[in-house]
């Protein structure tokens, strides 16, 4: 039985009123909105393309350069030898690659303590190729306002036309892309043939279409996404970053308040600061987002917002460095130039700037001192020791030697550390250029040489044409309990 009066009606209505304006559905995700940089052209934009035409040359010109008579640049998985113009590495040579991560990692330390992001801004690969694949798509599609009308339209003749043609630019790119990338790890020459004969191995074929399609995938589709969601270097930076750091910062003392105007109008009267307002910071930003909101983990540091704002800032007649490369303590407390530079040297980047030059030497020192010849010793697994007729003792191990020069060369080889120790087999022996050989080496002494046991001797390998060329090896002397 319905109890409710008519008099308590319209309070229940006027309550299921407020009730459903006080809901409101928050999205977990906020739906992606495509981003359409505007192309901008400047000081820092030439600094942007001239490290994108360098880092290209080199990446798909160096596979193709010879030296010695093979690839230049070769990472040689199947015989295990990376070959890096007149160095050639071995597995044994892993403690260059570690420390070459970790001079990377400090550089990069060093670099974003001093000036922010300037490795994704300039170099990183991701700015690299979103760079080239917008610039395609410009030529394609057209300026900003024009892509932004041909998303919009329904499908049509034409518009299947750009964004084939464009697809089309943009997989033929990321393919020779992913195929030069192979051609590190696979002699290109070989596997331009291989290709051109449609007789590509599985695993190649599989890592061209790897690479190539995750080139496609985030320089043509996901772009600034890559650097906002998936980069991990875009959550960490502000560790790195301090109130000395230089990033691109907007002026807000000087822009605030910001408002439209003509070019003649008196910006005092008006009561308005130097920003007009007219969004193209925000325009040829690749990340979407208003440097005037101030510092954001967004911002990779590329400067078109601060090349856009120069142009607008000298049409206006005003001071360029509206926004600019500065310090949040340089903004706030109008720092010079000079005083910049001195808050530059801080205990932070010095730490850092010793650490790095501290390795680097090491790294370099360690690299020239390298022996070119390298020996592991094992020994032979059937028995630890032999007694010979004549009362000797023989020890059997198996020696691989290997010549990192690309040259063949013959070394010699003796050993010391026990009384009357000898080899008993071949003391020469020749290695192919960059190549090794497994050597079984006998050696003995005297039954009365040593008391039985363990005993340290040392195998020493040295070049016949340069003495200075040799290794000591230090390997292990069994002498059997006597039999009585």
């Amino acid at each position: 039985m319905n109890t409710t009066t008519e008099q308590e009606r319209p309070a229940s209505s006027a309550q299921d009123k407020l009730a459903r304006i006080a809901v409101t559905e928050v999205p977990l995700y906020e739906v992606h909105k495509k981003v359409y940089p505007r192309s901008v052209s400047g000081w820092f934009a030439g600094w942007r393309w001239a490290l994108v035409w360098f880092t290209q040359i080199l990446f798909y010109g160096l596979p193709w350069l010879n030296i010695n008579g093979r690839q230049s640049v070769l990472f040689d998985l199947g015989s295990r030898r990376f070959y890096i113009f007149d160095l050639v590495l071995v597995p044994q040579d892993f403690i260059f690659l570690t420390g070459l991560l970790v001079i990377s990692a400090l550089s990069l330390f060093l670099f974003t303590t001093v000036a922010g992001r300037l490795w994704c801004g300039y170099a990183c690969p991701q700015t690299v190729y979103t760079e080239i694949f917008l610039w395609i798509e410009r030529l394609v599609e057209g300026e900003r306002g024009k892509r932004m009308k041909v998303d919009q339209q329904p499908m049509s003749a034409r518009k299947f036309r750009l964004k084939a043609t464009k697809q089309g630019l943009w997989i033929a790119l990321a393919l020779w892309t992913g195929f030069t990338f192979v051609g590190y790890f696979s002699p290109i020459r070989e596997l331009a043939g291989s290709v051109m004969s449609l007789s590509l191995g599985p695993w190649e074929t599989f890592w061209i279409f790897f690479y190539g399609f995750a080139t496609w995938g985030n320089a043509g589709m996901m772009r600034e996404q890559v650097c906002i969601y998936m980069c991990p270097y875009a959550r960490f930076q502000g560790v790195m970053f301090d109130r000395d750091t230089l990033v691109i910062t907007y002026d807000d003392k000087r822009g605030d308040p910001r408002g439209t105007r003509g070019r003649k109008a008196d910006k005092s009267a008006l009561g308005l600061g130097d920003c007009i307002d007219c969004g193209l910071c925000v325009d040829v930003c690749p990340t979407g987002i208003d440097i005037r909101d101030g510092q954001q983990y967004e911002c990779i540091g590329c400067a078109a917002c601060i090349d856009a704002c120069n142009k607008v800032m000298d049409k206006m007649n005003y001071p360029q460095g509206l926004i600019r490369y500065d310090t949040l303590n340089g903004v706030e407390q109008g720092l010079s130039a000079g005083q910049l530079i001195r808050r530059t040297l801080r205990p932070r980047v010095l730490l850092y700037s010793a650490a790095l030059l501290l390795i680097c030497a090491a790294f370099v020192g360690s690299l020239a001192l390298r022996s070119p010849v390298k020996v592991d010793v094992m020994r032979d697994r059937a028995t630890l020791a032999r007694e010979l007729a004549d009362g000797g003792v023989e020890n059997v191990f198996r020696l691989l030697v290997q010549n990192s020069l690309e040259t063949p060369r013959t070394f010699k080889l003796s050993v010391s550390g026990l009384p009357g120790i000898r080899i008993d087999s071949e003391t020469e022996v020749t290695v192919e250029s960059a190549g090794n050989k497994l050597l079984p080496v006998r050696v003995r002494v005297a039954g009365d040489a040593a008391k039985p046991g363990s005993h340290d001797f040392n195998f020493t390998i040295t070049a016949v044409d340069d003495d200075t060329v040799h290794i000591d090896e230090t390997a292990r002397f069994f002498m059997p309990t006597p039999i009585r």
